[in-house]
């Protein structure tokens, strides 16, 4: 189950924090946005610590597919739709320098860095096809509408993005945690103001950014009832394409059901089969795909992944609530981690050093959640807490389900996951299973 990333990287290793420690700003988890967060910091010249429970790029980040785009599905027509052309070009702005900067920072990083044009496909609707073509033009970006794609089935159009990216997520985030000061096997216990309470002992904070995929504090925020989780699957199939001449682009289909394409060197990463946590789900479908389409093609590597899901599509990054002084999260990017890692590290920066940001209200994470998924997750969440079947999930009581295709107990409430042995996967929870 290692992706490929792990197969083809290894991250350098930190010490554990050993006693009391003071801070400017302390950054909560180890991913792509903890990361990020702690080297623009450090480049601002603020006093930060990143502390992971595990090891950096441990969770979510070395399970991504590493696509580097604004280009978020068919999301800018529904955007303007509903927000307005200010919103929607802002989030629109906000994504594209995320992506200048990683550019700027690749051109040092020897990370499989890889401009190429990004496409959200459709199989039937040429419609929303034109719609979001349209409302890109009504943001001013060029985007264009293509009918003729390299691709083994037949689609009804696609939105094509110029100059996006792919790279390699674990050897980008190898070179960018030298020099920062970082303390791995490293739990929060405890978050009061202005402290962190971890198994190593206590870190007296300013200020403190809570980067852990799903934020970890119950008691403000609501994010229990803001979020909820989707797993969703990949493999790397040798011999489907050419090494060298990959798919001459990155592919999305704009069903939330649908297939992700991208190639990495002579592998091409197939990823689909998206549910809710705690759903049925596995790699069939791709490996029914891959047997109709690539018939001659080698699986060299199979893994999952698990998104946090905002209720309109778009993330929470910013204060973590309106009653909490000091404390930030960056959560809810909705599949697209990398790109949303970089717009949270941006916004955070300025954020934390009081500076103005334009983009702070768009993604303010306090904002309406008068939406038709919070009913669904409610509805969830109630359905899991009077379900009466064990083991339960120390998070919020909900009634774990059983994961035959990855072999862990899985939360359909909010995401937590447990191997067999009981032992914690996924956060919210952050105990293990008794």
């Amino acid at each position: 189950m290692d992706s490929l990333w792990t197969k083809t990287a290894s991250l350098p290793e930190f010490p554990a924090l050993e006693g009391d420690i003071e801070t400017g700003v302390l950054i909560v988890g180890g991913g792509m946005a903890g990361v990020l967060c702690t080297w623009q910091l450090a480049r601002a010249g603020a006093d930060c610590v990143l502390v992971e429970a595990d090891r950096i790029g441990g969770g979510i980040t070395k399970n991504t597919t590493a696509k580097i785009t604004a280009q978020h599905g068919l999301i800018y027509d529904k955007l303007v739709s509903k927000y307005g052309e200010e919103t929607a070009g802002l989030y629109l702005r906000a994504n594209l320098e995320a992506g200048e900067r990683y550019r700027e920072l690749c051109r040092d990083i020897d990370c499989d860095y890889e401009e190429l044009d990004s496409f959200v496909y459709s199989l039937d609707d040429p419609e929303k096809i034109r719609r979001e073509v349209e409302a890109l033009r009504l943001l001013g970006f060029d985007a264009a509408e293509e009918t003729e794609l390299p691709l083994p089935f037949k689609t009804a159009g696609a939105v094509r993005f110029p100059k996006q990216a792919q790279f390699h997520p674990l050897k980008f985030l190898a070179a960018v945690t030298k020099g920062l000061c970082i303390y791995e096997h490293t739990k929060v216990l405890e978050l009061g103001p202005g402290q962190a309470v971890t198994n190593r002992g206590t870190i007296k904070a300013d200020k403190i950014i809570i980067a852990t995929h799903f934020p970890i504090l119950n008691k403000h925020g609501g994010y229990f009832v803001k979020l909820y989780q989707e797993r969703s699957y990949v493999l790397a199939l040798q011999g489907a394409i050419n090494e060298g001449q990959g798919l001459r682009g990155m592919y999305v289909d704009g069903s939330a059901q649908g297939l992700s394409l991208r190639s990495h060197k002579d592998n091409l990463l197939l990823g689909g089969g998206s549910h809710r946590t705690g759903k049925p789900g596995g790699w069939q479908g791709l490996e029914a795909f891959a047997k109709e389409y690539y018939p001659q093609a080698k699986i060299t590597a199979r893994w999952a992944t698990q998104d946090c899901m905002s209720l309109d599509g778009m993330p929470y990054i910013g204060r973590y609530s309106r009653g909490t002084e000091g404390l930030y999260t960056a959560t809810g990017f909705n599949k697209w981690g990398m790109t949303s890692s970089m717009a949270a590290a941006n916004l955070l920066t300025d954020l934390v050093l009081g500076r103005e940001n334009p983009f702070e209200g768009v993604s303010d994470p306090s904002r309406s959640i008068l939406h038709p998924q919070l009913a669904v997750n409610v509805f969830e969440a109630a359905v899991g807490l009077l379900t009466p079947t064990v083991p339960r999930c120390p998070h919020m009581g909900c009634a774990l389900k059983y994961n035959a295709a990855e072999h862990s107990w899985d939360c359909p409430c909010h995401g937590s996951r447990f191997g067999e042995d009981g032992r914690l996967i996924d956060n919210p929870a952050t105990d293990d299973r008794k």
